[in-house]
């Protein structure tokens, strides 16, 4: 199912959002520009530079870097982090720790994945903006980021690999918006086997339904020691669960619905 609108009317023009969209994609243009293709994404030196590794943040002056090893078929190119076992030397110059929690939730892996959590983003962050107020809304998103990567981190505090994209943050506005508007009407796009349709379906159907997708494939991930898809479901499930436990902490109220009176 892929979401296209919901029937909740706004307020105001989405500034806050609309500002979110723009800079992930000018970041995922500059990002690119430094090494990759438009759809493939970015280089793996980029994306280890600058996206959040979970290692180094669990490892406080611990760096990691791209390293080249030999492979049985030829060399081939992996994350090494000070501290490691077999592990010497100095990694290149980069950005500061602390520095990469942000600019990781602003780049993404590939030209699917940046336009899937647009789509989500557009599409849900306008109301939940409305609701909470474009400052509370900004707050909002950057916090829930953080918390997602954090139950990423928790989850694996000696992973290597690099976290790219908006989806933890995109994943607590989701959660505030099956608080908020759980009998919100979203029309969707879907496809079963060859057949495809459009129909509208309630938002905790559509994003209960995602939920419940990202916790499954997190812990199957788990029981799994071999393989993985590179996806930190357990940032989507800890962004989720930022924004249910948030989001009636700072949502205004709903303004009442216009009386006409009639003489």
């Amino acid at each position: 199912m892929f979401p296209l609108k919901d029937n909740i009317p706004l307020a105001r023009l989405p500034l806050i959002t609309i500002a979110l969209i723009a800079t992930n994609v000018i970041a995922y243009l500059i990002e690119i520009r430094h090494g990759g293709s438009f759809f493939g994404g970015p280089s793996e030196r980029v994306a280890v530079h600058y996206g959040a590794i979970p290692y180094e943040l669990t490892h406080p002056g611990k760096h990691c870097d791209l390293v080249t090893l030999a492979g049985e078929h030829g060399p081939v190119s992996g994350v090494a982090c000070q501290g490691e076992a077999g592990v010497s030397g100095t990694p290149q110059s980069q950005p500061a720790t602390v520095l990469t929690l942000f600019t990781s939730m602003f780049l993404h892996g590939s030209f699917l994945h940046i336009f899937g959590n647009m789509l989500f983003l557009a599409i849900f962050g306008p109301t939940v903006e409305d609701r909470v107020g474009r400052l509370r809304f900004i707050a909002f998103y950057l916090l829930g980021g953080l918390v997602a990567l954090a139950a990423q981190t928790a989850v694996e505090p000696n992973s290597p690999a690099p976290t790219l994209g908006a989806s933890g943050a995109i994943a607590a506005v989701l959660g505030g918006y099956i608080l908020l508007y759980p009998r919100a009407r979203i029309l969707s796009l879907v496809f079963i086997i060859f057949f495809v349709t459009i129909i509208e379906v309630p938002a905790f159907v559509l994003l209960g339904f995602w939920f419940a997708e990202q916790l499954w494939f997190g812990t199957a991930g788990l029981a799994s020691p071999i393989g993985g898809e590179g996806v930190a479901y357990f940032a989507h499930v800890g962004g989720f669960v930022f924004g249910l436990a948030v989001i009636r902490l700072i949502a205004r109220k709903r303004p009442s619905p216009a009386r006409t009176a009639f003489g």
